[in-house]
């Protein structure tokens, strides 16, 4: 079944480019309604963005969305990862500015929210893409691709030369709550020097050792260290569930990433829907339907990595 929240959810926090205050309310949507961002603070223009692939527009660092009228959203990657990951597919997320809160870093501020309210079943069955054969895309070494399988499968490889971060790999089948039990709580990570960089070209202002982990070579800068000695492999495969909930609909298949990151990502989802013998849409039975990220998710699974 298709789900919505029980009851709407607020968020507050800064923006991490802009370092401004933002307040976020996801509401409840009905069935086939999909996900939609609303800027509250826009007059004069549509200010409704669709949580869609085709929406992307390029920019470093995070997921932008922009409208036809040029009204955009930023950083909605994490908030996405959460829907995807909770089994909610109707939501309308009202915000009062042009980037979605940071929070901590990770995603798990969004799932708690969610959780706490609760999820409603709809009286709508699920769709989902089924992928049919190999696609990839590829920019320099980076490569991701899509493959058949029965389930959502991500698998990561990062290689950095910082130390404290190296090389790191992992595969998850997202099915049951794994997004939440496994993902959902690793934060955003980057090295000083980025960090000096960005902040000298605007960038990242509201970025700090509260929101994200900072590496320096063999050393964490961030108190407290990692959550997760795999930490930095994990956040990207919570960015890649994000960006790959942009699809509209869940995916049936394997993702495979190697050095990839939000822009390569939407690079597959153009590829894969521009050859229409690569998927088809499913009509979800009950075995899929159980398979499917978020479904059966519970507060226990969140309390495993709170």
């Amino acid at each position: 079944m298709q789900a919505t929240l029980k009851s709407e959810v607020t968020f507050t926090g800064i923006g991490l480019h802009s370092g401004r205050p933002v307040r976020m309310v996801v509401r409840p949507a009905s069935a086939e309604y999909g996900i939609w961002f609303r800027r509250s603070d826009v007059v004069g223009l549509d200010p409704l963005i669709p949580a869609r692939w085709d929406a992307v527009e390029p920019s470093r660092l995070c997921t932008r969305l922009v409208n036809d009228a040029g009204v955009s959203v930023s950083t909605v990657e994490h908030v996405m990862a959460a829907l995807a990951g909770c089994g909610i597919h109707n939501a309308l997320i009202e915000i009062d500015g042009p980037e979605v809160p940071i929070l901590d870093g990770s995603a798990a501020p969004f799932v708690t929210g969610f959780l706490a309210r609760g999820v409603q079943d709809l009286d709508a069955a699920n769709r989902a893409f089924k992928i049919l054969r190999p696609i990839e895309v590829t920019d320099g070494v980076a490569r991701a691709r899509l493959d058949p399988a029965e389930t959502l499968e991500i698998d990561f490889h990062i290689e950095f030369d910082d130390a404290a971060i190296g090389r790191q790999a992992k595969t998850l089948n997202m099915a049951n709550g794994a997004f939440v039990r496994e993902l959902c709580n690793s934060r955003t990570f980057c090295r000083q020097v980025d960090v000096d960089a960005m902040h000298a070209g605007g960038l990242a202002l509201g970025g700090s050792l509260e929101n994200a982990v900072v590496v320096e070579g063999d050393k964490v800068l961030t108190p407290g260290g990692f959550r997760h000695a795999d930490e930095a492999v994990r956040h990207k495969m919570l960015d890649a569930l994000g960006d790959l909930a942009l699809a509209g609909a869940p995916i049936l298949g394997r993702y495979s990433g190697y050095r990839a990151g939000h822009a390569l990502t939407n690079k597959l989802l153009r590829a894969l829907f521009a050859q229409p013998d690569s998927y088809c849409m499913v009509i979800c039975d009950e075995s899929q339907a159980r398979r499917l990220p978020g479904a059966c998710v519970r507060s226990a699974d969140l309390r495993a990595v709170a």
